[in-house]
This record gives structure tokens, sequence and C-alpha cells, in this order.
């Protein structure tokens, strides 16, 4: 009997680039100024990605340009979400309902970052791409991420 063996190393390779953009634009406008010097065109996701932090679901929005000529995809994720949670056991006001606040980040290890951008397989150089980004006024700064190090890397698979 012949035994078969398979080798998943070629399944963990990673080939996308992880920009942090630090900006206090509105996800929609972002996306326009980023899709005005990059050349390429991010919609909206019809779909959030939803991420599970503690007992609460967070949902960062999305924009997404797959480019099935260059086998190219964009992603640009906003970084952070508030979650408000209700209880109706205050410890100093009993029987009356409150409501907390908390932020919830999409990579925790990026709190500063306001969005993220991720882009398989891209025809340009990181290099060029952080170049083109710095270049919209309304950026303050956009950075190459190394995705090796992050804990939370899971959270882009999507």
């Amino acid at each position: 009997m012949a035994i078969h063996k398979l080798i998943i190393d070629d399944f963990d390779s990673v080939d996308y680039t992880l920009i942090a953009i630090h900006s206090s634009l509105e996800d929609y406008r972002l996306a326009y100024f980023v899709n005005r010097e990059l050349e390429i065109k991010l919609e909206k996701c019809p779909k959030d990605i939803g991420v599970k932090q503690k007992d609460d679901l967070a949902f960062f929005s999305r924009y997404i340009f797959e480019d099935p000529y260059q086998d190219s995809a964009w992603n640009l994720i906003r970084n952070k979400d508030n979650i408000l949670t209700q209880t109706n056991t205050a410890p100093l006001f009993a029987g009356q309902d409150y409501s907390m606040s908390a932020s919830v980040y999409f990579i925790p290890e990026l709190k500063t970052a306001d969005y993220v951008l991720k882009v398989d397989n891209a025809e340009q150089t990181e290099a060029e791409i952080v170049r083109s980004l710095l270049m919209v006024k309304h950026i303050a700064t956009a950075y190459k991420v190394d995705h090796y190090k992050l804990k939370s890397k899971n959270n882009l698979i999507f």
C-alpha cells in the first residue's frame, strides 16, 4: 500500500502588503482620495468584517477593489470601532440602566492607526504605494507594517 504525504508549506506563504494609515477622514472620503491617488476603484463592501471581542461582536467597515487582469485585491479596513454595552446593574444607582462605550481594534497592535490597507499581489512596490498615499493631504502618515510580527493576523483572513 502506497503512502501519500501532503506538504502544506506551500500554503503558508503570505503574499500581501499591509499598510497602516493615520487619517481623521471618514472611511468613504478616504476611499475616494485613495482611489484618486492610486488609480484604483475601491467600493463599499456590503458586508462589514465582524470580529468577536470578549462577549461582543465588533464590525469594521471595508472597501474592496479586485482587479482580475492583474489578479490583485485591495482592502481598506477601518481599524477602530466603538461598542456600546448596556447593563442594568449600576453599582451606584441600583435599578437604572446605563451604557458603557469601549473601543475595539481590528488589529490591536496598531491602536494608533485609523485604517489598514491590505494589498494582495500588487503591481506596485510597497514603497510606491506608501509614497502615493502620502501624497494625499488628508493622510497624516502611512507606513508598511510587518505582518509576520502581528499576533492578530488571523483577523486579516476574510
